[in-house]
């Protein structure tokens, strides 16, 4: 009788244990699956907000404000997804969107009112593809 009482207990201990690793896998997965969302929504934002860059630039004549305003979307946004994500890939992604924004900023004060925003577009591609794979 008290091996089967042992036996039980053994059961019991070792069904806990399972249990509770299996809820830490499935935490811990569900933290991915949330990073990876976060990562693709952020990057949808970002797309967007390059889209509004490429406006901008097309109309700066018309409202130069739209120019700092729409870089000032896509820091935003970068600040969000750097804060979500310790993939190397996103973080090297989001350092050369960063960097390329950098550089629309310095030629805007410059003086250039028309600033190349391809580098942004293409640096924002990248982030889409690294968050979505």
């Amino acid at each position: 009788m008290a091996a089967s009482r042992r036996r039980g207990r053994l059961t019991a201990v070792a069904a806990v244990i399972a249990t509770a690793a299996l809820t830490a896998g499935l935490t811990t997965g569900c933290d991915a699956v949330n990073k990876a969302l976060d990562c693709v929504q952020t990057a949808d934002s970002i797309a967007d907000s390059v889209t509004d860059l490429q406006q901008a630039v097309e109309n700066a004549s018309n409202d130069p404000t739209q120019l700092d305003q729409s870089l000032a979307r896509i820091d935003k946004n970068l600040d969000k997804i750097g804060d979500k994500t310790d993939n190397a890939d996103v973080n090297k992604a989001v350092d050369n969107l960063n960097k390329a924004v950098q550089n629309v900023r310095t030629a805007i004060k410059n003086g250039d009112n028309t600033p190349d925003v391809s580098p942004v577009t293409d640096a924002a591609g990248e982030l889409t593809k690294v968050c979505t794979s």
